[in-house]
């Protein structure tokens, strides 16, 4: 745990949650690293099953923290840390969930856009909100393009045009819009965690690699990978779990059947 980012471990769920409220949990340097950090030491953790990001404050996340972006000295530093982070969700290898409330925008948007299933609640907005101080989306636009597609993320950058949980749903950026966002996204992190961390990282790790590739290239990654998921433990026992009507018990949470 860090001032900036709490951390707290829920069984095989671990919560991060953003805590710079006073900033609307602006991504200066410090809270990207401790995202950073946080989520790749989860990767690592064989005890951890899935993430929930949620925050402090009225805000999700107001994007890039400007009075530190506008220091020319640490650019670069910056421009690394944001870049380890805005392409987290392609590298992690474990369901990342968000619980949305309040503002998300700028690179509060490409965060969300790096978790693999988001809860939005009824007051929460969204934008590529950089063209309006004269820069533009760069290293958030990949992942963002990812979800949504280059036509709609084109149009977000240049329009910089804020919008709500609605049309979020709409689009793809948010999954589902509820009251309680941060508790719905928990229910879903908790059931997720409760999966064969084989096949879900087998399957994200999939989903990665063949991004863009031909499909019959692909087709010959999925059957190789398959086979891989059919000789493993965790396959095995789930299903004699369904048979003997139990949950299973996954032997890949010790950190074997990798």
């Amino acid at each position: 745990m860090t001032d900036v980012l709490h951390s707290v471990r829920e069984g095989r769920l671990l919560r991060l949650t953003l805590n710079r409220p006073n900033k609307r949990n602006a991504l200066d340097a410090a809270l990207c690293r401790a995202l950073v950090s946080a989520l790749e030491q989860a990767a690592a953790d064989h005890a951890v099953g899935a993430i929930l990001l949620t925050a402090h404050g009225t805000a999700f996340c107001a994007g890039m923290d400007l009075g530190e972006i506008a220091q020319a000295d640490n650019a670069e530093e910056i421009n690394t840390v944001h870049e380890q982070l805005f392409t987290v969700g392609a590298r992690l290898g474990k369901p990342l969930v968000a619980g949305v409330h309040g503002a998300a925008l700028g690179g509060g948007t490409g965060l969300v856009a790096n978790c693999h299933i988001v809860v939005a609640g009824p007051e929460a907005s969204f934008g590529l909100t950089e063209i309006r101080l004269g820069l533009w989306p760069f290293l958030v636009y990949r992942a963002v393009a990812a979800g949504l597609g280059e036509r709609r993320t084109l149009e977000l950058s240049l329009t910089g045009r804020v919008f709500g949980p609605g049309e979020a749903r709409d689009i793809g950026l948010a999954h589902e819009v509820a009251d309680d966002a941060v508790g719905r996204a928990g229910e879903i992190a908790r059931e997720l965690a409760g999966f064969s961390p084989t096949a879900v990282q087998k399957g994200m790790d999939f989903v990665e690699r063949v991004r863009g590739m031909d499909w019959r290239e692909a087709g010959v990654i999925a059957r190789e990978v398959r086979n891989q998921v059919f000789a493993g433990e965790d396959f095995q026992e789930g299903i004699r779990a369904f048979r003997e009507k139990r949950r299973p018990r996954w032997p890949s949470v010790g950190g074997g059947d990798a």
